[in-house]
Parts: C-alpha cells; sequence; structure tokens
C-alpha cells in the first residue's frame, strides 16, 4: 500500500511547526484547518481570487494552489503574522487600511494585505522593476479581486505606505512613483 502521508516542516509567521498531512492537503487548508489560522479565505479555490494570498519565502502566493508536502522547510506569512514580533502590532499596511477604510465585508482584506506587502517587498528588493503609481499598483495587485469596490481605497492604502518607504529611501524614487534611480 502507498503512503499517502507525509511529514512537513513549516516555518508560518516566525514559528516552527511539524505536522504530518495528507499529500493532497493544500496549504490553505493546513493553514485553517491543521493551525487554526483562519485570515486566508477559500475563495474560489482555483487561484483566480486572491483571497488566500499569503507570502511564501516572502512572495506572493495563492495557498489554494500550493500543495502543503511541497514546501517542506518554507517560511509563510499570513496576515496573522504581517506585524511581526509575535505581538498584536499592526504592520504599516493593516494601519492604511484602517485610516483609508479600504474594505468593506472584509473577506478579500487578508489577501489584500499579504499580496500588497509582497508588492513592496518585491518593490524593495528590486527598485527598478517596480511600478509604485496609482495604475502600477492596481496592475499589480489586479490578482486580488474585491467584490464591494474597495479598490481605490486599497490603491491609496499601499501608496501611503510605499511613500513610507519612499521618504526612507529618496534616492529610490523618481517623480513618476516608479522606484529606482
Amino acid at each position: 500500500m502507498r503512503e499517502t502521508r507525509s511529514s512537513v516542516g513549516l516555518h508560518v509567521n516566525g514559528r516552527r511547526y511539524d505536522l504530518d498531512v495528507d499529500h493532497r492537503v493544500t496549504l490553505l487548508d493546513l493553514l485553517r484547518e491543521h493551525l487554526g489560522l483562519t485570515g486566508a479565505k477559500k475563495g474560489c479555490d482555483h487561484g483566480q481570487c486572491g483571497a488566500c494570498t499569503v507570502l511564501v519565502g516572502g512572495r506572493r502566493a495563492n495557498s489554494c494552489l500550493l500543495l502543503a508536502v511541497a514546501h517542506d522547510g518554507a517560511r509563510v506569512t499570513t496576515v496573522e503574522g504581517l506585524g511581526g514580533d509575535g505581538t498584536d502590532a499592526l504592520h504599516p499596511l493593516q494601519e492604511a487600511f484602517i485610516e483609508r477604510d479600504a474594505f468593506q465585508c472584509g473577506y478579500c482584506t487578508p489577501g489584500q494585505l499579504c499580496s500588497a506587502a509582497g508588492l513592496l517587498a518585491e518593490a524593495a528588493a528590486d527598485p527598478g522593476s517596480s511600478d509604485l503609481s496609482r495604475s502600477g499598483i492596481a496592475e499589480a495587485m489586479s490578482g486580488n479581486l474585491c467584490r464591494c469596490g474597495a479598490y481605490p481605497r486599497i490603491v491609496d492604502a499601499v501608496r501611503d505606505v510605499a511613500a513610507l518607504a519612499q521618504a526612507d529611501a529618496p534616492d529610490q524614487v523618481s517623480g513618476d512613483g516608479r522606484v529606482g534611480a
């Protein structure tokens, strides 16, 4: 008889988890059902809505499409871990979403936040490749759907945090909102 379970070790929000999971378990289901981290949502279950977006190795990923066993040893950040250091501190994006009222029903918000955090990390890692203008952010976030239509406020919130980052590194930003020299 073939083995249908494997041991998986993941670092989720800075904490190590060792689990025995069925080979068919997605990363999303592992987070929600095995670890009780329900921030990432199951929307379409086909990678088309972005509600399940988390950061895997610092990059945006649709967790509904990833098999947990294929990510043994990965570092995963969910919306619950965006603030870091295990406190209740909010990430600047979470603060900006609140300030800008960038959510209505809130279902897509965890995925939007993780996607935005990934976008800003990508911009910081490769400044010449990122367009942080309104249209650039909207394009980069286009994989995250919002049924309530909060897009303008979501873009405003991401721009606010991008502006804070740019203020910390003014030589990295050109006048058109693109990051880079």
